[in-house]
């Protein structure tokens, strides 16, 4: 092995959806990052290697479709994706990271140590082993902050870090859905696969190894499509998910074409005979192993009150969705429990690092949470707001020369509310919070437009929220639209100022639908639900103009967030929006204008 040794501010162990938006989030605010992935893809159990929807609050609660970045690779992927071929997933993201010069990317690569140090009475983590068989390449990483995005948790595991595995009991947190004893069990795995439908009959004969399943084997499970895999052909939380995942693949390649047999042969399915297997995933879809333990442990009741979090940098809102670990084998048992939440709740920063290892972030379904919690967070929507979140914080805290800055530090004020003002800058939805950056110049101005409907007045882009609210969100919730809407196109809004203002960045947040599910995924039942392409709501073509100058033209966005860094500073008393065409929408729809 030749040996390396990198040296960066940011260390993030995973690149599924948690890790990547970690890493990009955190190099986007200035910190030099390296991503190590054990895959030669990014993006986890949404990859092309296990093809699983995005998903996240919006599910049940309607409008809550996370911002951020996970809005942007959305937005990007439906756009440039229309016809959802997974390896074009794998490739979008490549390429946010790869292009992106703060981010060192090392896939295929594994994390096999740390060494860690007793600092002022506190053990810190000073650097990860990460081996790349392929190329024969050993990695020492050195770094101020880790983040262990892995989901199975190996940089927590090898550092030492406190963690849980299996369910608690009732009495630990005074949980109403968890187990009565605690046990060793978790969520089992799925593998997923993927069919197509030709002019012809297709034959598919069982292989001997298989299940023969039966109608009786399916009780209370749905076949609603042959086009992709069942989320409820699961099994394995019984077992040890890490130590015997070998031996549940071969038992879930079992399920899944046993499965597929009883639609083909069955008799039951005769829809389905001009019906075949297109892909067959090689590696189980994971939902549950280690989950660490943080100065905070997420709770049912922190989700079933709404709590808001003083520290919060991510929120959620996706059922307490809990899965019977032996799956497809507890015949007769319901496959989950669902309970919807009442509201959208927050997730602080404290259960997004260790309790006893000072440097260590972690996102994804690994955070700290009961098992009861996990089963709402562990949905990746939520996870990738979680990865923003720790990675907006590892980059503020990066920016500081004192090292004695560690993740605890980071809760205190001030740092906590320069984080989550950062994070609104970048279109995270922080609940009861609204814009109170003072570097906002666009604060004190007048606002106008050319023309407006009730209920979406020009002022409204300036009210520091920048999302349709619901009541049924939270006691801290309304009903405004918080943004603008023309009555006919074109249309424009402009700032005006006192004093002339220097301009040297322009934020706009543009309507994308949110209202509607938006993910990648290979089920054309759920793919019904959205719109494939740029959202009709958005703004497709405009410019910016500071007082008469034009500093920026842009003919074909379908983006939410658009930042405008001008080259040189412009002085003006003016800042006006012209907005010439949508992606489909009779009028303009934005919601919010920033000026820096």
């Amino acid at each position: 092995m030749q040996e390396h040794h990198l040296s960066v501010d940011f260390c993030v162990v995973g690149g599924g959806m948690a890790g990547t938006t970690a890493a990009l989030a955190a190099a986007r605010n200035g910190a030099k990052v390296a991503l190590v992935q054990d895959r030669s893809v990014l993006g986890g159990n949404a990859s092309s290697e296990i093809r699983m929807h995005v998903v996240g609050a919006n599910t049940t609660h309607t409008g809550a479709r996370e911002g951020g970045i996970v809005e942007e690779i959305r937005l990007d992927d439906s756009a440039r994706n229309p016809q959802r071929a997974y390896p074009l997933f794998d490739v979008l993201l490549y390429e946010k990271v790869k292009t992106e010069p703060n981010i060192t990317l090392l896939l295929d690569t594994i994390c096999v140590g740390a060494t860690t140090e007793e600092v002022d009475g506190k053990t810190v983590i000073r650097t990860v082993r990460a081996e790349r068989h392929l190329t024969e390449d050993a990695f020492t990483i050195s770094a101020k902050y880790f983040a262990d995005c892995s989901g199975d948790g190996r940089l927590g595991l090898e550092a030492g870090a406190d963690y849980r595995h299996g369910r608690e009991a009732k009495t630990d947190y005074d949980e109403t859905l968890a187990q009565d004893v605690a046990d060793n069990k978790t969520l089992g795995s799925t593998i997923l696969f993927c069919a197509r439908k030709h002019e012809q009959p297709m034959p598919f004969v069982r292989p001997d190894w298989v299940r023969q399943l039966k109608k009786e084997d399916l009780y209370r499970r749905t076949v609603i499509e042959f086009c992709h895999g069942f989320w409820w052909a699961e099994w394995g939380g019984q077992l040890d998910t890490i130590k015997d995942n070998d031996d549940i693949r071969h038992e879930l390649y079992r399920i899944t074409l046993g499965l597929w047999d009883y639609i083909k042969n069955s008799g039951d399915y005769p829809e389905a005979d001009n019906w075949a297997l297109d892909w067959v995933g090689a590696l189980p879809g994971k939902r549950e192993s280690r989950r660490f333990l943080g100065p905070h442990v997420l709770t049912q009741q922190d989700l079933l009150e709404g709590r808001i979090f003083p520290d919060q940098v991510a929120y959620g809102g996706w059922p307490l969705d809990i899965h019977v670990p032996e799956g497809i084998d507890a015949v007769g048992e319901k496959p989950n429990i669902a309970p919807k939440l009442p509201h959208l709740y927050s997730i602080p920063l404290r259960s997004l690092y260790s309790r006893n290892i000072a440097n260590l972030f972690f996102a994804g379904r690994n955070m700290s949470a009961t098992h009861v919690a996990f089963g709402s967070t562990r949905v990746m929507a939520t996870c990738s707001v979680m990865g923003q979140g720790i990675g907006t914080a590892a980059a503020y805290g990066a920016a500081f020369d004192d090292s004695s800055l560690l993740c605890d530090d980071l809760t205190q004020e001030p740092h906590i509310g320069l984080i989550q003002r950062q994070l609104k800058r970048d279109d995270i939805f922080l609940i009861g919070h609204t814009n109170d950056d003072p570097d906002d110049k666009a604060r004190t101005a007048t606002v106008t437009a050319s023309s407006e409907v009730e209920g979406w007045q020009a002022a409204a882009i300036l009210d520091g929220t920048s999302r349709f609210l619901k009541p049924t969100w939270g006691s801290w919730s309304d009903d405004e639209g918080h943004g603008w809407h023309s009555a006919e196109l074109p249309a424009s809004v402009e700032l005006s100022f006192e004093q002339p203002v220097e301009v040297n960045e322009v934020h706009l947040v543009f309507d994308t639908g949110m209202q509607r599910f938006l993910t990648l995924t290979a089920s054309d039942y759920y793919n019904n639900y959205m719109i494939r392409g740029p959202q009709p709501e958005t703004v497709k073509s405009y410019r910016l103009l500071a007082g008469d100058q034009v500093i920026a033209e842009v003919d074909n966005n379908w983006q939410r967030k658009r930042v405008h860094k001008l080259e040189k500073p412009v002085s003006a008393d003016k800042l006006k929006l012209e907005v010439t065409a949508t992606n489909g929408a009779e009028e303009a729809r934005v919601f919010e204008i920033r000026v820096y």
